[in-house]
């Protein structure tokens, strides 16, 4: 589980960066007022990636402190 957590985590980090470097160069090349919204798109997939990573470490420390009241 914690591979399928990790793959994930970074996958929303690379679909931020490729939405981003692509709604830029549209930006560019269209026009900023047409491509200007699908910038929520960046910050969905940039607060994906934060709050998995978020709770990624909630987890870990749940299962740290599980752990260690188990072995008292």
């Amino acid at each position: 589980m914690r591979t399928y957590n990790k793959i994930m985590l970074y996958f929303w980090l690379v679909v931020a960066i490729v939405v981003f470097l692509f709604i830029t160069f549209k930006s560019v090349t269209d026009g900023a007022q047409k491509w200007a919204p699908y910038y929520v798109f960046v910050g969905t997939a940039l607060l994906m990636f934060f709050v998995k990573r978020w709770m990624m470490k909630r987890m870990e420390k749940h299962l740290d402190y599980l752990e260690e009241k188990n072995n008292k």
